[in-house]
């Protein structure tokens, strides 16, 4: 049966209208983890988790942006505390790698808040999901080694070799969006990382080019991504999807 969770989606990003549409087009589709950008965003997801069941929300903080002042983050924070039953994972959390590209910015408060973050996804007993990308993935696992923290989900991630290796001895699950069908880079990345520890998201609405180019990102592009997969891994397009259907729903913990 071919299962599929979107295991990281922006789905407060899209227009209302498209909300329903997006989720139930493809009856394949179980779930989607919908991560949060800011307070609002956190608010956004929890009314429309509250609409569909399928649709698990995340509450954090997105990194590719300025930081909001000390009594913001208090709110955000206190708000998460008190609606930390009903979400599935801290997310998207992690540092500006982008950002710093455009900004020259201090990434010292920015590893203070994730740092925050990873202490408070202990007290919650929350997945994390990152965004870190190249060097930052190195910084951020020194943080959850740190921390003792192993459920970790690493979305579109990007680094070095070193930084692979690590991640793969230390459990971290990492996810990949449709960019696999067309980037050697990610292919490449997905035939390294083990079976075990793969997921595979949107990202959306993000666009993507390729196959893709000029259309909207929808859940159902997984399946393509799990038909490269299964073509990389050299395993029937079946077990492909049980596969990354399985380790979505436990590393979440989700029953559907």
């Amino acid at each position: 049966m071919k299962r599929i969770i979107d295991s990281h989606i922006h789905l407060d990003q899209y227009e209302p209208k498209r909300w329903k549409d997006i989720i139930e087009k493809d009856r394949s589709l179980q779930a989607l983890i919908s991560v949060s950008s800011t307070l609002h965003s956190c608010q956004l997801n929890q009314k429309i988790s509250k609409l569909y069941s399928c649709v698990k929300p995340a509450y954090g903080f997105h990194p590719e942006q300025m930081l909001p002042s000390p009594n913001e983050l208090a709110e955000l924070f206190a708000w998460i505390d008190q609606n930390n039953e009903e979400m599935i994972a801290v997310g998207e959390v992690g540092l500006p790698y982008y950002l710093r590209q455009t900004y020259p910015l201090s990434l010292e408060p920015y590893l203070e808040l994730l740092e925050a973050f990873i202490i408070h996804s202990k007290k919650w007993r929350k997945p994390l999901i990152l965004h870190a990308v190249y060097e930052d993935a190195e910084i951020v696992c020194d943080l959850l080694e740190k921390h003792s923290v192993s459920k970790a989900h690493f979305h579109w991630f990007k680094g070095a070799k070193q930084t692979v290796e690590r991640m793969k001895n230390n459990g971290y699950y990492i996810s990949v969006t449709p960019d696999i069908v067309y980037k050697p880079k990610i292919q490449a990345l997905a035939m390294e990382y083990p079976l075990d520890y793969l997921m595979v998201e949107t990202d959306g609405p993000w666009p993507f080019e390729g196959p893709f180019q000029n259309q909207t990102t929808v859940p159902s592009m997984i399946h393509q991504s799990v038909e490269e997969i299964a073509r990389l891994k050299g395993v029937s397009g079946t077990e492909a999807y049980d596969f990354l259907y399985q380790n979505t729903s436990c590393f979440y913990n989700l029953s559907t």
